[in-house]
C-alpha cells in the first residue's frame, strides 16, 4: 500500500480530522508532499482542505517529487528511523505524525538534538483508522500518544498545543 514493503502494523491509516486540525498551521500557498501513500485517502482529504498535494504510490527513499515546499504525511511505524534519516538528508520542511516517546529515542536526538524541532500537541489521542481482513476498522482504540514533529516550520512555540 506504501509502495515498499512495509509490516502489517503499518496499515493505520490518518482519518480526516488529524489534518484539518492543524490546517491553520500550513500556509495554503505551500505545494505538500505527503510522502506516504497507504491507501491514497490522505492525499484526497489534503486537497479537500485545499492544499495542493502530491500523493502517489512511489518508494520514498528511491523517489521525490520534482518541486514541493513541504513534506506533511504519516509515515510507517515499522521504518520510523529510516524515515527520518532520510527526511534529514532531504533538509526540507516536515510536519511528520509518529509516537510521542520518539523525542526520547537516541538516533532521534542524535538526529535533531540541535535543530529547532517544533511540537504540535494533538486536542487528544489520535485514533487511527486500520486496514485488517480486507476492510476499514475505525473503531480500533490506539493505545499511545503520537506528536506531529516538525522541522523548518514557522510556528508560534516549540510545544504548541491544539485546543
Amino acid at each position: 500500500m506504501y509502495g515498499i514493503n512495509f509490516t502489517k502494523y503499518d496499515d493505520f491509516f490518518t482519518p480526516k480530522h488529524v489534518w484539518e486540525d492543524i490546517q491553520h498551521l500550513i500556509p495554503k500557498d505551500k505545494v505538500i508532499w505527503d510522502a506516504f501513500y497507504g491507501d491514497g485517502q490522505s492525499g484526497k482529504d489534503m486537497r479537500d482542505i485545499g492544499y495542493k498535494v502530491i500523493h502517489e504510490p512511489n518508494d520514498f527513499f528511491k523517489w521525490q517529487p520534482e518541486h514541493y515546499d513541504i513534506i506533511v504525511s504519516n509515515p510507517p511505524f515499522s521504518k520510523k528511523k529510516e524515515v527520518f534519516t532520510h527526511l534529514k538528508e532531504l533538509d526540507k520542511p516536515f510536519i511528520m505524525i509518529s509516537p510521542a516517546p520518539m523525542i526520547c529515542y537516541k538516533y532521534f536526538r542524535e538526529l535533531f538534538g540541535n535543530e529547532q524541532l517544533k511540537i504540535i500537541i494533538p486536542k487528544k489521542r489520535i485514533q487511527f483508522i486500520k486496514y485488517e481482513d480486507g476492510k476499514y476498522n475505525e473503531q480500533g482504540r490506539c493505545n499511545f500518544d503520537c506528536f506531529y514533529y516538525c522541522y523548518k516550520i514557522d510556528l508560534p512555540l516549540h510545544i504548541n498545543y491544539l485546543t
